[in-house]
């Protein structure tokens, strides 16, 4: 004779399908992470093209940019301080994304890699990116120069 409680079964089985659906296993898809390393590299791509127009739809209006010495804070402010690097044939420096992860929830992300001049290397830059209507829009970025370890 069985004495075990009749809904041990059914707990036993609701568990197993929730695992089963992936419940609690909340794992970005590879493609979100490709789509933020796509949108980084195509933001990259503006420096590299002289296009401030394409820069600028890339920016949140939220946006915080880090300089060396002052914070641009907004949309309006980032491109402000950023729209002197796009006078010129050439591109100041150029940067490509080598990490990119982003949330479970499918909404933020972080890319990272490295900056280059003239094709020296010289830093990493750190940028954070939030879907916002359906399109990976900039909301962080910071730059931070070679440490003493990094080639």
């Amino acid at each position: 004779m069985n004495h075990a409680h009749p809904h041990w079964k059914s707990i036993a089985l609701i568990g197993n399908l929730l695992i089963l659906s992936g419940f609690g296993a909340n794992v970005p898809s590879a493609n979100q992470a490709d789509e933020v390393r796509a949108t980084e590299a195509a933001f990259a791509k503006t420096m590299a093209d002289r296009d401030f127009s394409a820069f600028q739809r890339f920016l949140s209006k939220d946006a915080v940019f880090f300089g060396d010495h002052s914070i641009a804070r907004g949309a309006g402010e980032v491109s402000v301080v950023w729209k002197p690097l796009f006078a010129g044939p050439t591109a100041p420096f150029s940067w490509a994304p080598d990490k990119v992860e982003v949330l479970a929830s499918g909404d933020l992300a972080l890319s990272t890699g490295p900056v280059y001049v003239n094709g020296k290397l010289v830093g990493r830059f750190n940028s954070i990116w939030r879907r916002e209507e359906g399109n990976w829009h900039i909301v962080f970025d910071k730059g931070e120069p070679l440490g003493a370890g990094d080639k």
